[in-house]
Parts: C-alpha cells; sequence; structure tokens
C-alpha cells in the first residue's frame, strides 16, 4: 500500500512547525544566512528539505445577487490576503531522480518514499537534472558532498507512524494515509466546495506524485512549477539510461588508460634523466 500526504493549503497559517520538526529529526542545520525555512524567500537547500512559502496574492470577492441570488464577481480584490505553501521532495510514485541514478542512491519503496543512500552515490548529479520539480540539492560546502533532500520519514512510516512535519501541524493542514483514499478525498472536496480550484497538484504531474495538494489560489500563484508533464519522468530517460553504466564503464576505462599513459610517461622521463645524469 503507497502512503501519501494531502495537503490543503486553505489551512495553513505559516507557522513554520513543519520545518522545525524535520530539522529536528532529521539532525539538519539552520542555514538562514543563505537560505530560509520560512517567509517570501524561503529556499529548499541541502539543509533546508521542508520549507513554507509565504505569497500575497488577490482574490475575487464573490457577492451574491439580491435580485437572482446568484452568485456575481464584483471584481473587487482584496490586496492583504496571504497564503502559505509548504514545499518539500514531492515523492513521485515514477521517480525521475531513480531512474536516472545508475549507482541505485536513490530507490522507491512500496509504502511511498524516495529514500536517498548518500554510500552508493557516485556525485554525478544526475538525479538534479532528471527531477521535475528541482528538489535534490547539492552540498556545495562540504568537502565531501552529497544530495540531500527530503525522505518522507521512511523510518517513521516503517514504524506506523505519521512523517515527522505532519505529526505536528497545528492546524491539520496535511493528512497521512493511502494515497488513492486521499486522492478520492481531494476529489470529493474539490467537487463539493466552490472555494476549490478544480485541479488537484500531484495528481497527474509526472504521473502522479505521493503528496498532494488543494487549494483556493491558482496553483501557478503559488510557485508551483505548472510545466510538469503528466507522463512520468523515466519514460523519457529509460532508454537513455539504460546505456548509462556502459558510458560510464567505458569512460572509467579512458580514464584507466589516461593515467597509466601519463604515469608511463613519467617513468620513461625519470629513466632518462637518472640515465644521462649517470653518464656524465
Amino acid at each position: 500500500m503507497s502512503q501519501g500526504v494531502l495537503v490543503n493549503l486553505t489551512k495553513c497559517i505559516g507557522c513554520g512547525s513543519c520545518t522545525v520538526a524535520c530539522k529536528m529529526y532529521n539532525a539538519n542545520q539552520w542555514i538562514d544566512e543563505r537560505a530560509a525555512t520560512s517567509g517570501e524567500h524561503a529556499e529548499l537547500a541541502d539543509e533546508n528539505w521542508t520549507i513554507i512559502r509565504k505569497f500575497r496574492v488577490s482574490q475575487p470577492i464573490i457577492e451574491a445577487d439580491s435580485d437572482t441570488n446568484n452568485k456575481i464577481d464584483r471584481t473587487n480584490y482584496n490586496p492583504e490576503i496571504w497564503r502559505f505553501v509548504k514545499r518539500q521532495c514531492m515523492h513521485c510514485k515514477e521517480p525521475g531522480c531513480v531512474s536516472s541514478c545508475f549507482a541505485k542512491a536513490f530507490q522507491k519503496t512500496e509504502a511511498g518514499p524516495v529514500i536517498y543512500y548518500p554510500n552508493n552515490c557516485v556525485g554525478c548529479r544526475y538525479c538534479m537534472l532528471a527531477c521535475p520539480f528541482k528538489i535534490p540539492k547539492f552540498e556545495w560546502d562540504k568537502t565531501i558532498p552529497v544530495i540531500t533532500k527530503c525522505v518522507m520519514c521512511h523510518n517513521r512510516i516503517a514504524k506506523g507512524q505519521q512523517p515527522a512535519c505532519v505529526s505536528v501541524c497545528p492546524t491539520n493542514v496535511m493528512k497521512f494515509g493511502d494515497r488513492d483514499e486521499l486522492l478520492a478525498e481531494a476529489k470529493e472536496l474539490v467537487s463539493k466546495d466552490s472555494r476549490y480550484v478544480k485541479h488537484i497538484y500531484g495528481e497527474e504531474e509526472a504521473g502522479g506524485t505521493s503528496w498532494i495538494y488543494v487549494s483556493d489560489t491558482p496553483f501557478a500563484q503559488l510557485g508551483f512549477k505548472m510545466d510538469v508533464p503528466k507522463k512520468p519522468i523515466p519514460s523519457y530517460t529509460s532508454t537513455y539510461m539504460h546505456s548509462t553504466p556502459i558510458f560510464g564503464a567505458i569512460w572509467a576505462l579512458i580514464l584507466t588508460g589516461i593515467y597509466f599513459f601519463t604515469k608511463r610517461k613519467e617513468h620513461v622521463k625519470t629513466a632518462e634523466k637518472n640515465h644521462t645524469e649517470t653518464t656524465k
């Protein structure tokens, strides 16, 4: 059974509890001086696996006509409407990062999370190019860098617990459970409540994701990538990535050949120098 999380953006107050829980559970450092976890300029980073973005949006005020009782858009706009968006890895059903990683540093579990195994990583960073949501981040400031991202608290899920961010939310923005059941709940909510936009983000994006969103504000106004294809990313890369290990092996042989050729030249040069000195 694949697990997922339904995020109702109308309930988020931007308190940042989820970002704190994520930091504490994963022992990640605070790097606000270069990437804030909350606010209008919050960004996912190597130590920021969960963020809360703040958006100032305009929404039409809908009023009822007294004669017909029909809802009419009076084209008045409230300039003080704020919306808060929790972002993290989307945990695709068919992840591009997994298909692009020939070292198997990324692996998709049956429970839903996409897990990263740094000991397998060779640092090629193909995953960063393959992800349509631009989630994986590289530790540019580390001596021995690796890729980092949210792993959906897979250890907690294995124990029957919720992800840390979900467990601390005071306004129940997030609901953890079976992904199919959550999607059915989201569809019912969107169809019955006129406040919500008729789009469930994550239902079809990249072939579907484990994290799905409902909102009363168009997702394009909330920083969501709207050019993500509906077709799973691996379907675009599978043919190419099938040959990647072969090219990797060939490139390794080439580098090995260059190394031994260079060492051979150095050895010959040293031998000639020693011969010249002994014949003087």
